[in-house]
């Protein structure tokens, strides 16, 4: 297995891992801070007021895009699979 290769495998494992989870970070990120926009105009400082909708918003998120995460999982698995030659010589 070459540098060259890892590199390749190293840099489509972190896309593939920022393509899965981005939108689900996304999610939460900006339900937080719609929030935390709340709870600073309203002067309301609980610390639980966020776990709610953001436990909404991630699973609301995954269950619209799962279909997508698991093509770009299946087809990041399939890639690796296929090149196994690539890697033993």
């Amino acid at each position: 297995m070459t540098v060259e290769l890892l590199q390749q495998i190293s840099k489509q494992t972190f896309e593939t891992v920022l393509m899965v989870g981005g939108p689900v970070l996304v999610a939460s990120l900006v339900i937080g801070i719609v929030i935390s926009f709340f709870q600073a105009m309203t002067q309301l400082q609980e610390a639980t007021i966020t776990f709610v909708p953001k436990i909404i918003a991630v699973f609301l998120t995954l269950l619209v895009s799962l279909p997508w995460m698991v093509k770009i999982m299946v087809s990041f698995t399939r890639n690796i699979f296929e090149n196994i030659p690539l890697y033993v010589r």
